[in-house]
């Protein structure tokens, strides 16, 4: 009897990516565990174990791609005015949590990686979100220092999450006997924000 083909640590990673993926562009994470991943790939658990050390960490890796995919979104956002890109920008976040769920469902409300390759590979990525905003925020009032450009950018990336994740929950309530429609919000929170941004650098001497 011929035995089983043998994966490499690399081929055995993309096919566990590959359907942790599918699986998640369908069902929430709370459905899924280690023994029906192992199933789908065609390995022991205990392979699977071997390969990352524990399930949060192989759902660390699923969170990775999942960032590498907002982190492509966002590198495509680089014509027009500062405003028309953090429009784009909040939209494309709305856009992303809208089409891929329960990915976002597992970046969000599961701890991330805490030390380590991972946790420094997160905190890069997530980082670079941060500094494209910081950079952004910057042309729209070019005196501000890096210490308020990184708060104002936290403030503003909070306040865009927090609707988008009110959106997906459909918490948002209504107006004028209508739901009201994220997008709207998110414009309406950007206007707002970048208004009162100009209005301060007008009035700084």
């Amino acid at each position: 009897m011929a035995r089983p083909r043998q994966h490499s640590p690399e081929e055995l990673h993309a096919s566990v990516m590959k359907a942790c993926n599918a699986w998640l562009a369908e069902n929430p994470v709370h459905t899924l565990s280690l023994r029906s991943i192992a199933r789908e790939v065609g390995c022991a658990p205990s392979t699977l174990l071997k390969l990352y050390g524990s399930f949060n960490d192989l759902l660390q890796y699923v969170n990775l791609e999942t960032l590498d995919g907002l982190r492509g979104r966002i590198e495509t956002l680089s014509m027009g005015t500062p405003d028309q890109r953090l429009g784009a920008l909040a939209d494309a976040y709305w856009q992303f949590a809208r089409q891929y769920p329960y990915h976002w469902q597992l970046l969000f409300d599961y701890p991330l990686a805490q030390e380590g390759e991972l946790d420094t590979r997160q905190g890069r990525m997530i980082e670079t979100l941060f500094v494209w905003v910081e950079s952004t925020l910057k042309e729209i009032r070019p005196g501000m220092d890096d210490g308020e450009a990184r708060r104002l950018a936290r403030t503003l990336w909070g306040s865009v999450h927090g609707l988008v994740q009110l959106g997906l929950n459909e918490r948002l309530g209504y107006g004028e006997d209508q739901a009201l429609e994220v997008g709207d919000l998110l414009e309406q929170l950007l206007r707002t924000i970048l208004a009162g941004l100009r209005a301060e650098a007008e009035n700084t001497p």
